[in-house]
């Protein structure tokens, strides 16, 4: 009886310990930046246009959203977006222009 109280223990404990590591939040790999782009490039030009953006999932989902967003990328105001455009990292709020 003592051997098989603990037993059931030991397997108790298991199962509690394995079930708070799946509950363990996976960290989610960044996103490949020219991987992203060259998905978002469909007609292969090395730029990706406002309708190739709003084409995108995401845009799909918030149009305003993704308008704001590619005004935000195009830095030349030429109405596409460059490999080093899209690959430039984000200005933060409060840094300067």
């Amino acid at each position: 009886m003592k051997a098989l109280t603990s037993v059931l223990a030991v397997l108790a404990l298991a199962v509690s310990v394995n079930a708070a590591e799946g509950d363990a939040p996976a960290k989610k790999k960044a996103p490949n930046p020219e991987a992203a782009f060259k998905k978002l490039d469909t007609n292969s030009d090395d730029s990706i246009s406002k309708e190739e953006w709003a084409a995108s999932p995401q845009a799909k989902k918030d149009a305003a959203k993704a308008d704001k967003a590619f005004a935000g990328k195009d830095k030349d105001k030429n109405g596409s977006i460059s490999k080093e455009e899209f690959t430039a990292p984000a200005k933060k709020k409060g840094d300067a222009k």
